[in-house]
């Protein structure tokens, strides 16, 4: 938030860029920035005011509540935006070779008369801040990058586009802003870049989302940056993520990862994404352990293996497929095969086996009940009397409970022409365990955990679900299966699947407690209506039209049963460090994005187990045929001393690696020492960098200090460090995954590398 008081000046520039501080150069930007503070306070307190009028608003339910609870849900967005920045929301600026200057912000800001002050850094308006260049300036005379710190300028930097475009108003630099940036001490958090996102990079985030958007490219070359400033944009650009029409789910590697950047996307004026892991995505996944066995880790990563689930829950479905009798308290009820079928046929494709069973049910009974109606309307004598004079024996408890329920709907005709008798018949059939067990035999409740276990131990469910294992692959899924030491990450994606076809078991008790509890309900309405009826003197009796519907739906509480947040579906993917995703984890993510369309970024390169196919061949496999990819090769982050040891590593296994350029160099010579320096090395470092954050890498024993982590080879991808320490990187194994790790590790240095040995 900006901290700077409101006569004050903006900038505090330190003594040695005092040039900077000349009144001709920066008199414009105070003028601006004192409008924009007092625009703001006023902004912030009209939305302040229509929060609180939104809250305070009366609506009677339906579409007026839930319009209400989205007026309250933006207005809060807005605020927490609003309230987080002050004038250091504005990023930057552009003066246009003819009129006014342009200043881009994180979100857009208008005085009382209109006046854009700043434009959303997504809008259109914006665009020739992040795109415009010496060889195509897009009528742009100088562009200016805001430095800011705690409210306050403490650096910028002018760029001149056009011959005659200084005139005393542009303080030009040696070092751009951007390359400036780069050497910059990192934090726990990722900080965006908005102010200096480059024009090839800018092109990637406003790239239309229709089909598959690949963005290829080495360490350090921005990816992630334009992963989370392109998902801001879509959710600020594209219709199909606003409304409530579908909304944007964000992939990353592991949990530090997204620890690392779960503050980019509020700062860039967005809260409305989902961020996860692929583990995240299945309820308890975060508990996997990590499968070691290579070829198990094979078997079940195969994207076959959702087909071999699907075929599992099919051999529990036995729907009869002609006619059949079930019994009942009348006798046998013989029912056709037009209607076996129609029972088990899902109104609604989406329906998971046990939602189906729940919505079955109700069809069964109806069924059954109607088929009741019509032999008591064919007969010529009460159907009870005339099962116990056939000799059906005595009347039972689920007899005695039909006759209660008669008793009380009033007079009836035995012959079955009243349809209030329709209540108890169903009432008697859905208590009634015979029939309850003919209906589990022809589609049981199963639970989708158990449903998976069974799989991988039977080797006999294996080879008639998947019919491409061999013996050999059997034998490993059953061994592994026999195990019963939890779930492993490879097992998530077939466990995700299972969940989806099955459904929870528990939704159907959940159901019969909310139907037991709507009934109750009822009862207590239907009486309540009663009493006002009755004690109604006035002429028109207006209490007499609560018969209708109006006072049940008035009455009626919501279904607030919770939604898994991660089900989707979603308008939008976008994923990070996408190389090291498997077939199966890419269809988790295909069954949840109906629309294809996603933003896949990574680097095969980096991928631990190899990545031999192009993108269009692997995202082909999975479904995605609609694919565009984007190639960015200028290493930003990692200095030129640290890829010149890190690109012969991964070169000699992947002679084809897109190893990118460094543009900058630190000065710094890669280190190499024992083990036992650790600490020293450590020490020194803290006692020469006030700031900043450091990694051991590869040293499980070491449990890190307040500014130095402690990460294995995995859990580094996606991050980045002032200072990286490798231990013994020759023993993370040989082969592609051995260099990729070291390959990944070294890069993740922006400022420098030690390697230590034992």
């Amino acid at each position: 938030m900006e901290t700077s008081t409101a006569g004050g000046s903006v900038f505090d520039l330190p003594e040695r860029l005092r040039a900077k501080g000349d009144v001709r150069l920066i008199q414009d930007d105070e003028r601006a920035f004192g409008r924009l503070r007092a625009a703001l306070a006023d902004t912030v307190a009209d939305a302040e005011s229509r929060l609180d009028r939104a809250r305070r608003q009366r609506v009677t339910g339906g579409q007026e509540a839930l319009d209400r609870d989205l007026d309250i849900q933006r207005l809060s967005r807005r605020l927490r935006i609003l309230r987080r920045f002050g004038v250091d929301a504005c990023v930057g600026r552009i003066d246009p070779v003819d009129g006014e200057p342009v200043r881009i912000g994180r979100f857009g800001v208008a005085d009382a008369d209109g006046t854009r002050l700043l434009v959303d850094w997504r809008a259109p308006a914006a665009e020739r801040y992040f795109a415009a260049s010496h060889g195509d300036p897009m009528g742009v005379s100088s562009r200016r990058r805001y430095r800011w710190l705690r409210g306050r300028i403490v650096d910028y930097w002018d760029e001149v586009f056009v011959d005659d475009g200084i005139d005393h108003r542009a303080a030009l630099d040696d070092q751009s802003a951007f390359i400036a940036s780069l050497g910059q001490s990192r934090t726990p958090k990722m900080r965006d870049v908005l102010a200096t996102i480059q024009s090839d990079q800018d092109a990637t985030i406003r790239a239309g989302s229709d089909g598959a958007l690949v963005v290829d490219g080495g360490p350090g070359t921005g990816k992630t940056v334009v992963a989370l400033h392109r998902a801001a944009y879509l959710l600020y650009a594209d219709a199909r993520l606003q409304g409530g029409r579908g909304g944007l789910l964000f992939i990353g590697p592991h949990r530090p990862y997204i620890d690392y950047i779960d503050d980019v996307l509020p700062s860039l004026g967005e809260e409305g994404a989902r961020v996860a892991t692929p583990a995240d995505l299945v309820t308890g996944g975060q508990d996997a352990r990590e499968e070691n066995d290579p070829a198990v880790r094979r078997l079940k990563s195969d994207a076959r293996i959702a087909a071999a689930v699907e075929r599992a829950v099919r051999l529990w479905q036995h729907p009869p497929t002609r006619a059949t009798s079930v019994p009942t308290h009348w006798g046998p009820v013989r029912l056709s095969a037009a209607q076996c079928s129609g029972v088990f046929e899902a109104s609604d494709g989406a329906l998971s086996h046990n939602e189906l069973r729940i919505e079955a049910w109700d069809r069964f009974l109806d069924i059954v009940a109607d088929r009741i109606g019509d032999l008591r309307r064919d007969s010529e004598a009460d159907p009870i009397s005339e099962r116990w004079s056939q000799g059906w024996g005595e009347a039972t408890p689920a007899d005695e409970t039909w006759l209660d329920a008669v008793s009380r709907e009033g007079d009836f005709d035995a012959y079955g022409a009243d349809d209030e008798v329709d209540a108890p018949v169903r009432m008697t059939l859905e208590a009634d365990s015979e029939l309850r067990a003919r209906f589990d035999a022809f589609w049981p409740l199963l639970d989708p955990d158990a449903l998976l276990r069974g799989l991988w131990r039977s080797g006999a469910m294996l080879r008639a679900c998947a019919p491409w294992l061999g013996e050999a692959d059997i034998a490993a899924l059953t061994a592994a299966g026999a195990q019963g030491a939890g779930w492993t990450d490879v097992d998530l994606p077939a466990l995700d699947v299972a969940r989806t076809l099955v459904g929870d078991p528990s939704v159907e008790v959940r159901e019969r407690r909310r139907r037991a509890e709507a009934e109750a309900e009822r009862e207590i309405r239907d009486a309540v209506r009663d009493d006002l009826i009755a004690s109604d003197d006035s002429d028109m009796r207006i209490m007499g039209m609560l018969r209708g519907q109006d006072l049940r739906r008035t009455l009626a509480a919501p279904d607030e049963r919770a939604l898994d947040p991660f089900a989707g579906p979603f308008a939008h993917i976008v994923v990070d460090e996408a190389q090291e995703l498997s077939d199966a984890q890419w269809q988790m993510l295909v069954r949840r994005c109906p629309s294809r369309s996603f933003t896949i970024v990574g680097d095969r390169a980096q991928a631990r187990h190899g990545f031999p196919e192009s993108w269009a061949n692997r995202l082909a496999r999975v479904g995605l045929d609609r694919v565009r990819v984007a190639t960015l090769t200028v290493n930003y982050r990692t200095p030129a001393e640290v890829m010149d040891v890190a690109g012969p590593v991964i070169r000699a296994v992947l002679p084809d690696a897109n190893v990118p350029g460094a543009v900058r160099s630190s000065g710094l010579p890669v280190r190499e020492g024992a083990v036992s320096e650790l600490t020293s090395v450590l020490d020194d470092w803290e006692a020469a960098h006030p700031d900043g954050i450091a990694v051991v890498i590869g040293a499980p024993w070491f449990d890190g200090r307040e500014r130095v982590r402690s990460l294995s080879p995995v859990l580094v991808k996606g991050l980045e460090f002032d200072l990286v320490v490798i231990v013994d990187p020759e023993g993370w194994g040989s082969g592609v995954t051995g260099a990729v790790d070291r390959y990944v590790a070294m890069t993740r240095a922006t400022g420098e590398l030690v390697l230590l040995r034992s």
